[in-house]
């Protein structure tokens, strides 16, 4: 059973959250502050945390940095914020996904499912990965029949295969592959994830697998 870690300061909210996860057979904690979560994520080793921003003692990107300073549990965030720069400051502290309130559970339970999937196959040892037509090898850096990537194409690639469904910040991406010079040339990404699409994607002018969320970063959805 899978254990979740739900952090929000609105009751009638806690109680929603509670109600639907258990009645999808998660086992559930609350916590209504900062405070609680780190010391409930301590105690009960959550396999998700999902987390609002807008805390009474702790902003919730001080939270994400407490976990992350001991744990990589997937973290998605839960939050009445709308503005890009709020979910830019989440992801690059380490959550794995924003979803802005009020959400449909449906779609929760999707991003839910796609962040644990992720630190699954990451346990599993990711090696080959499937993109439309194509099986990536990570191991020996190959694509099936005979596609050619070039470093570059490769390290972006590999980065987001290895953490699927999750939100990637451009941020992220530029000082990992070209170094903290390099964080306002967001359109290095652009072109090379074109790139990535029209030698992966079956239809690159409408990707299914190598997503972009606007103003904010890359997604592989598997």
């Amino acid at each position: 059973m899978t254990r979740v870690l739900v952090v929000d300061d609105e009751p009638q909210l806690l109680r929603a959250l509670r109600i639907n996860l258990v009645a999808r057979h998660y086992e559930v904690t609350v916590a209504a502050d900062g405070g609680s979560a780190l010391r409930e994520a301590a105690e009960r080793q959550p396999d998700l945390v999902l987390l609002d921003l807008g805390l009474p003692d702790l902003d919730g990107v001080d939270v994400i940095h407490g976990l992350r300073g001991w744990t990589s549990v997937p973290i998605l965030v839960l939050s009445g914020r709308t503005g890009n720069q709020d979910k830019i400051e989440a992801l690059d502290a380490g959550a794995d996904d924003y979803v802005t309130k009020p959400f449909n559970i449906e779609e929760l339970l999707a991003r839910m499912r796609a962040v644990t999937r992720r630190t699954g196959l990451q346990e599993a040892e990711l090696a080959r990965v499937q993109i439309g037509d194509r099986v990536i090898d990570l191991t020996d850096k190959t694509v099936s029949d005979g596609v050619r990537l070039t470093p570059t194409e490769w390290h972006i690639l590999e980065i987001l295969l290895r953490n699927p469904g999750k939100l990637v910040s451009q941020r992220y991406l530029l000082s990992e592959v070209w170094g903290e010079k390099y964080l306002k040339e967001s359109h290095y990404l652009r072109q090379y994830m074109a790139q990535l699409r029209r030698k992966l994607e079956r239809d690159p002018a409408r990707p299914v697998h190598l997503i972009t969320e606007p103003g904010m970063g890359y997604r592989f959805t598997p």
